[in-house]
């Protein structure tokens, strides 16, 4: 049962995320773990900007607040707050893509592509 639903929601995500495919700017992969988390294991190219250390203004003088954003961690948990703090700040389109895990079979990404 927990596979499915994390299939369904992989599903819902990769929708919605075709669904915005069509802007121009492409979209922008934020890592809200901690450094050292981000150290151990991390996806080449995606941004690491800890949840304790988001500043909304830099964020959005570096990608506009409506550029598509989306924010992973562990879990989930960690991403979400840091939604909720975009929102807050008048961020227009940010998602919440669950744990690194998540993003890595969202994007076809091979556990390879971490950290060395």
């Amino acid at each position: 049962m927990k596979t499915a639903f994390r299939a369904l929601i992989l599903a819902t995500i990769t929708l919605l995320l075709a669904a915005c495919a069509t802007s121009s700017q492409e979209s922008v992969w934020i890592d809200v773990r901690t450094e050292a988390e981000y150290s151990e294991d991390h996806i080449d190219g995606d941004n690491n900007i800890p949840l304790a250390s988001i500043d909304t203004d830099m964020i959005a003088s570096q990608y506009g607040k409506d550029a598509e954003i989306n924010l992973y961690c562990r879990s989930g948990n960690r991403a979400g707050q840091a939604k909720e703090i975009l929102e807050a700040a008048g961020f227009t389109n940010v998602n919440n893509v669950g744990g690194i895990d998540d993003v890595r079979e969202l994007r076809n990404i091979a556990r390879s592509s971490a950290a060395n």
